[in-house]
């Protein structure tokens, strides 16, 4: 067993929401989200944390600094840390009216605060604030260059918010979102935007559908009717678009895909999340998580401190069982034991 302790290991508390609701299954609580993450183990390792989706029912951002310490006591209790958050941008997508902007502004400072409150907490010692555009790509395509000119816009004042609260911004690489639905429009999105603070956020399921074009068929970087059991697109696939996202890469989620696209409940289709054992996955998680955690030269980056399973819109009672995140957990330190560091 490798002795790095850098990527720390971190599990999304978000699944327990995203593709749930009325017309799908119901929402997993952030309790039992938090206990499966604290329970499971492998070979003595657990989890170092959580990332969390600032929204309901999981978290009020309006619970007050009163709420801001249970929280954090409720999570450092477990023996785990905060990393990355989400903020809840959607009431204002950025490709609606001038007063949609605004409500995205203003969400997204709401979020950073939240953030700094944690940090001050001491139970978030790295991580990020995870944006999109909260718009969807048919949006983006009634205007392309107006609609990025407007993203552009809008996420330069959001920097300014996010500076002034000590934070950093991801932006999603998901085909759901207009102006990050491709690896191009996305690379321009960030080069447009051109600050420090903002960077992107990678996962490896959504990345994937990047080298194949989905919602944007003229940026794919393989083959029509491709056959996976070729090894070499892919890696090349693979090395083009992390070449040009990874010196952007804050924050990053290890996934398995099976190069298929899956939405429920209000979720739009995007990236499918499969198990990381699943037999139908496209990726080999660890060999293919070091193309973002190395540079071309093979060397880690380290530019980011932990690292994230992401894995959304699985049915309830797969994420019930305890093999389930004991399973995730042993993809995660794999890619450590490939990829990591000790410090």
């Amino acid at each position: 067993m490798s002795q790095n302790n850098f990527p720390k290991l971190h599990n999304a508390t978000w699944p327990g929401i995203v593709g749930k609701g009325p017309d799908s299954e119901p929402i997993i609580s952030f309790d039992e989200m938090l206990e499966h993450t604290a329970s499971a183990e492998v070979n003595g390792v657990k989890f170092d944390g959580v990332d969390i989706g600032l929204f309901d029912p999981h978290i009020d951002m309006d619970s007050g600094d009163d709420g801001i310490k249970k929280l954090a006591d409720k999570v450092s209790s477990l023996n785990l840390n905060i990393g990355s958050l989400v903020a809840p941008i959607w009431d204002g997508p950025i490709l609606g009216s001038k007063e949609d902007r605004a409500t995205y502004l203003k969400l997204l400072e709401k979020s950073c605060q939240f953030g700094q409150k944690l940090r001050d907490a001491g139970v978030r010692p790295y991580g990020v604030v995870r944006i999109d555009t909260a718009s969807s790509p048919e949006q983006w395509a009634k205007d392309p260059k107006g609609s990025q000119k407007i993203i552009v816009e809008t996420l330069k004042e959001a920097c300014k918010i996010a500076e002034n609260y000590g934070e950093r911004l991801a932006a999603e690489g998901e085909i759901c979102w207009g102006g990050m639905h491709s690896w191009k429009t996305m690379l321009e999105t960030l080069e447009s935007v051109n600050n420090p603070t903002l960077g992107f956020q990678a996962d490896m399921a959504h990345t994937l559908l990047y080298t194949m074009g989905y919602n944007y068929p003229e940026h794919k970087l393989l083959p029509e009717g491709y056959n996976w059991e070729e090894e070499g697109p892919k890696k090349e696939a693979l090395k083009t678009m992390t070449d040009a996202l990874r010196p952007w890469t804050i924050d990053f989620h290890v996934a398995q895909n099976d190069a298929t696209v899956f939405g429920s409940g209000s979720h739009d289709k995007t990236g499918r999340h499969c198990l990381a054992n699943d037999p139908n996955g496209k990726l080999d998680i660890a060999e293919d998580a070091g193309y973002w955690l190395r540079d071309e030269n093979g060397e880690l980056t380290k530019a980011f401190k932990h690292i994230c399973w992401d894995g959304c819109m699985f049915p309830n009672a797969v994420m019930g069982k305890k093999e389930t995140w004991n399973d995730i957990l042993a993809a995660l330190i794999k890619v450590r034991e490939r990829h990591g560091w000790k410090e």
